[in-house]
């Protein structure tokens, strides 16, 4: 059996790796002339980085991975902490694998040698998608055309497999533009913490963790804004406007962005949960199925999950659109609650008032202080869950 593969990012090769361990002959067409990521980071929950594990790819990240200490929450302006819960050793134990950062363009490295080990020359670049037939064939935008007996669409926000699948509805600008930084820890006199911080403020929030063992810092910034920036992670902002948006903050925070080499800046949209994510022979995967705000960390996990349980659905079927239809079912529930949930956190990170701040972070605080596994306890039903079944 042979898959096309339309996109090269962190779902598309992860669905490479586990089709490939289960027998499939794979070919991923990514329509950039290489495989290349932004400086961002990743925090990679339990139920992702069992995934990780479970495609071979761990061993090629070890070296490059955080485990930080804690995840807390602290007051944008104040600096002053609201909780602070610890992580390292007590994700394996409570969710039995560990919550690590990692660089979003080591990830992609790994992915891509763990492939090349398993298809030396699955990799395609350069190869621009612009059209499918449900039977399995894919267009290029060159007039070439491939057929196989699966093509997934893993392209992302604005797939080109799931506008023809679906239509040509816009996504939905969520009122949010985000800055993304990452800065050698050398270069700052105040650093972030070692621990998955979000910073909680007015109409807007921080994150900063650590990435490459510990050598980076990584900076998310996410700001309500009426109207939105262009939509792409690869375009530049100016540091000015990110300093006057968080303008006042902790100095920590202010250290980053003035001691970015570059800073990016888009604006954030996500969908409502789709009807169905295949026709025929064509599956859609990752943000390209289910895009959401990474207020709940959980973009690039849900691309590995998909790529698991799509692989799984598919070993031994004799029927891959029947098959297709069990990925979808088993996938659309945990994706549409994961979607709401990133969306809720988003609001509950921005507090207007300070009346309203202190009337929703002060029992939090209490509760984290008093009862921490009950807090951690919410998190259950995302870490502990495992589409691999090794837990």
């Amino acid at each position: 059996m042979k898959v096309l593969i339309v996109g090269g990012g962190i779902g598309g090769l992860s669905a490479a790796i586990a089709l490939r361990l289960r027998g499939w002959q794979v070919e991923v067409f990514e329509q950039a002339s290489a495989l290349t990521e932004v400086g961002a980071g990743l925090q990679i929950s339990p139920n992702g980085w069992r995934v990780i594990d479970a495609l071979g790819v761990a061993a090629h990240l070890r070296a490059t991975v955080f485990e930080p200490e804690a995840i807390e929450m602290r007051l944008g302006v104040s600096g002053r902490q609201v909780f602070h819960l610890p992580m390292k050793g007590y994700a394996k134990k409570r969710w039995g694998a560990p919550y690590l950062h990692v660089h979003r363009a080591d990830l992609v490295d790994a992915l891509a040698a763990r492939l090349a080990e398993l298809a030396p020359d699955a990799v395609q670049t350069g190869r621009a998608v612009s059209a499918y037939e449900p039977s399995g064939e894919v267009h290029l935008e060159n007039g070439d055309t491939y057929s196989a007996d699966l093509v997934v669409g893993a392209d992302g926000l604005h797939s080109v497999i799931r506008r023809q699948m679906l239509g040509p509805q816009s996504p939905h600008y969520t009122g949010n533009v985000a800055w993304r930084a990452v800065v050698p820890l050398e270069e700052l006199a105040a650093p972030p913490p070692p621990t998955a911080c979000v910073w909680a403020g007015n109409k807007r929030h921080a994150v900063t963790t650590r990435l490459r063992a510990g050598t980076m810092a990584n900076f998310v910034g996410m700001v309500e804004q009426d109207e939105p920036a262009p939509e792409g992670w690869r375009i530049e902002g100016n540091r000015d406007d990110a300093l006057a948006a968080f303008s006042g903050w902790d100095p920590i925070i202010v250290g980053l962005i003035e001691r970015a080499p570059v800073l990016n800046r888009w604006a954030l949209f996500d969908r409502a949960p789709l009807p169905r994510w295949h026709d025929g022979r064509v599956a859609l995967l990752g943000d390209a199925a289910h895009p959401m705000l990474p207020s709940m960390a959980q973009g690039a996990v849900q691309a590995l999950e998909d790529a698991w349980t799509l692989a799984t659905v598919l070993d031994g079927a004799e029927d891959v659109e029947q098959a297709l239809g069990g990925y979808f079912d088993q996938r659309i529930e945990r994706t549409a609650r994961i979607q709401a949930g990133s969306a809720s956190n988003a609001r509950m990170f921005h507090k207007a008032s300070a009346l309203g701040r202190l009337g929703f972070y002060g029992p939090m605080a209490i509760g984290a202080r008093l009862f921490p596994d009950i807090i951690h306890a919410r998190q259950d039903w995302v870490y502990r869950h495992d589409v691999t079944g090794q837990a």
